[in-house]
This record gives structure tokens, sequence and C-alpha cells, in this order.
């Protein structure tokens, strides 16, 4: 397993060892004790799992302290484009998005620490998406941005007229009113 640093302080992508072989393949998705010794010591409370098709576009969501999560997220089926936008006030990118495929195929993981935005759009048929979280789901903590925030300019990769957003996330506000 490597663990890749990003140019975004505590947002990791992690790249696991396959072995393949005439039968499939085999990969240890997650190891505590490799995380550990890169410094990554969160310890996962609860797992996620979607499925959606293509066009669909998730987030931005995050959740306010003292309830925020640290993801880890992966991919099961298909292919998405992950975001993760950083909302620490202080931080060197502040503001800034980090965006990178995530599919079936790569087996990418992306780590994203407490304190951003997370959002994710389907560029395949449909994607199953699975995600570990340190903290639990807390409903009075959940917040958002909208996900065409012009401030962010996130390129989503999904031609305007097929993008599907959930109500719920069409309410978001923009990124200076969080």
């Amino acid at each position: 397993m490597t663990i890749k640093e990003t140019d975004f302080e505590g947002l990791f992508i992690i790249e696991p060892t396959v072995y393949k072989d005439s039968r499939g393949y085999f990969f240890e998705s997650y190891n505590q004790d490799v995380h550990s010794s890169a410094g990554l010591n969160q310890h996962f409370v609860q797992d996620n799992q979607s499925k959606s098709g293509y066009g669909v576009i998730r987030g931005i969501h995050f959740q306010l302290e003292p309830h925020a999560q640290t993801k880890l997220v992966r991919v099961l089926e298909g292919a998405i484009y992950d975001i993760a936008v950083d909302l620490r006030k202080g931080s060197s990118t502040f503001g800034q998005w980090f965006g990178i495929e995530i599919n079936a195929e790569n087996n990418l993981q992306l780590l994203i620490p407490k304190g951003f935005g997370h959002g994710f759009s389907v560029l395949s048929d449909t994607a199953t998406v699975f995600y570990k979280c340190d903290e639990l789901y807390h409903p009075e903590s959940e917040r958002g941005i909208r996900y065409d925030d012009k401030s962010l300019g996130i390129d989503w990769k999904i031609p305007l007229d097929r993008i599907s957003v959930s109500e719920k996330d069409m309410k978001l506000p923009a990124f200076n009113h969080i």
C-alpha cells in the first residue's frame, strides 16, 4: 500500500498493492498498522455505501465540529470524480478544491480529513461508492455547499444537461455563506 501526500495538508491518495492472477485479484483496502505508520491514526466507526447513475452529483457535504468526519473513500463498481474542498480557515489551501478520478480499476482511495467538504460525480453508467468515517453521522451538524458554486469553479466532468442533483443539495448555500 502506497500513501501519497497531496498539496493539501492532511489529504492523501492511497494506492493499494493489488495481487492479480488468472483467478482475479486481491488487495488490502485498509490496514490500520500501515495507516498508523504513515501518521494516519483515525479510528473508523461508520461505513457508508451509495449507488448512483451517470451524471449524479452528491455533495458538497461536511459536518461541523465536534462531529466533523474524516472519510476514506473508494469505489467498488464504476467510476467517480471525487472532490475535496478545503474549509479550514487559516489553511494555505482554504477555499481550494482537489479532484481525482477513483474507479474500480485503479482501486485508488482518497483520505479526506476533518475540515473538508466532500462530493463526487458519477462518470460511469453506475457507480458504487464506499467510505469509512471516523465520526458517526450527526444530522444537526450536517452542512453543505452548492455543487455549482461559482467561486469554487469545480469541473465535475459531466455535461450540464446530464447533471442530476438531489433537491436537498440544490438548496445548499454558496461557499461564501457557510
